[in-house]
């Protein structure tokens, strides 16, 4: 007989568990020095680093702040109401104050929060076991059914960005589940590449992606023009929005993100074709925007793309301050096919990304169709 699936709990969010800085070595801890920024786009020298954790900076003797808005890789400044922002090297102007110091444990008035949530699961630690890290051998049936549930959960209290690969747009089942993920609420925001557009909207006017049908896989007559017809086709029309709303565009991920007024973010390359009207070609600009995105987010689900995937992750903290000032995760997964992918991720220190290896095609299917299940259990 085959054993009983263990159901998974209901989805209830972590507890935020603050520094008590009452107690030393906090409570002795001195306040923050902040050093002038003499040169635009110049640290001071022994600049303070942001991490994916929540930090404290202690600006006045007992006045521990928590910096919201936080991110890898940026400074702390001290803004002249006296907010704490988070700013890259390129956003620092002269005469701002920038919070200095390296140590972490409040020798310098900064604290580095390493382990702020209480889990609502303790996981059995064992001196030896097996198959403690991901790979092509690890199951990951009860990994869908916790997303099953934290996607429910996001769609009325988060925000949900998707990070898409073009491998996404490549397979006809894949879009279709996509497309009505989108129509059905668990997708708030989308950053890609030049390439997931094209190889979408080339799926919606051929049927083809890079030539190749999308669900025999036959190959196109002449199919290696087929994406720079599309690019060409959008570009004379002055936009994919336009396109969607003149009937151009008749299904798709993006026909479907435009249709629900889904903000997204493609963000151009050095190897893209054309490209199309809304992929913003300067780096650093789509960089920004996809910041803003990144800010609003709760959860981040990133589908074979390194690239886009390690840049995200340099974008989020592993927290979110939400506007009643309660603390939450950043819930971060990354699908690919490869172990490396997940590896490389966690190795550019996103060390709370959670990875699904499998084909990314099957698992926009397997989602949507759990998703759908679900729906009607709690309907």
């Amino acid at each position: 007989m085959e054993p009983a699936r263990e159901r998974t709990a209901a989805f209830s969010l972590p507890r935020y568990q603050p520094p008590d800085f009452s107690v030393p070595p906090l409570v002795d801890a001195p306040p923050a020095r902040f050093e002038s920024v003499t040169s635009a786009g110049v640290a001071p020298e022994d600049f303070h680093a942001t991490s994916i954790f929540p930090e404290y900076v202690q600006v006045g003797k007992g006045d521990w702040r928590l910096v919201r808005d936080s991110r890898m890789d940026c400074t702390v400044v001290l803004e002249p109401g006296g907010r704490l922002s988070v700013r890259e090297f390129r956003h620092l102007r002269r005469g701002d104050l920038v919070a200095v110091g390296r140590r972490e444990n409040g020798e310098d008035g900064i604290y580095v929060h390493t382990a702020p949530f209480q889990m609502t699961r303790e996981e059995t630690a064992e001196k030896f076991a097996f198959r403690t890290v991901v790979s092509r051998e690890t199951s990951f049936s009860i990994d869908y059914d916790q997303l099953y549930e934290l996607l429910t959960h996001e769609r009325k209290h988060g925000f949900v960005l998707w990070v898409l690969g073009p491998a996404v747009a490549f397979d006809h089942d894949a879009r279709e589940a996509f497309g009505n993920i989108v129509r059905e609420g668990f997708v708030h925001g989308l950053a890609a590449g030049n390439a997931l557009a094209v190889h979408d909207l080339e799926a919606s006017l051929w049927g083809t992606a890079l030539g190749q049908e999308i669900y025999s896989k036959r190959y196109a007559p002449l199919g290696h023009y087929k994406h720079l017809d599309t690019i060409n086709r959008i570009r004379a029309l002055g936009s994919i929005e336009k396109a969607v709303r003149e009937g151009v565009v008749g299904d798709g991920i993006m026909r479907a993100v435009v249709e629900q007024g889904i903000p997204y973010v493609l963000a151009g390359s050095i190897r893209d074709d054309g490209p199309l009207p809304e992929v913003t070609a300067d780096a650093y600009e789509a960089q920004d925007q996809m910041r803003r995105l990144a800010a609003r987010a709760t959860t981040v689900i990133a589908m074979a793309t390194q690239l886009h995937s390690i840049a995200m992750g340099n974008l989020l903290a592993s927290y979110r301050v939400m506007p009643d000032d309660t603390v939450r995760p950043v819930y971060f997964y990354t699908v690919d096919m490869s172990e490396f992918a997940g590896q490389k991720l966690a190795n550019r220190g996103s060390l709370t990304a959670r990875s699904i290896l499998t084909n990314v095609q099957d698992f926009v299917v397997t989602l949507e169709r759990g998703l759908r299940k679900k729906g009607r259990q709690t309907s």
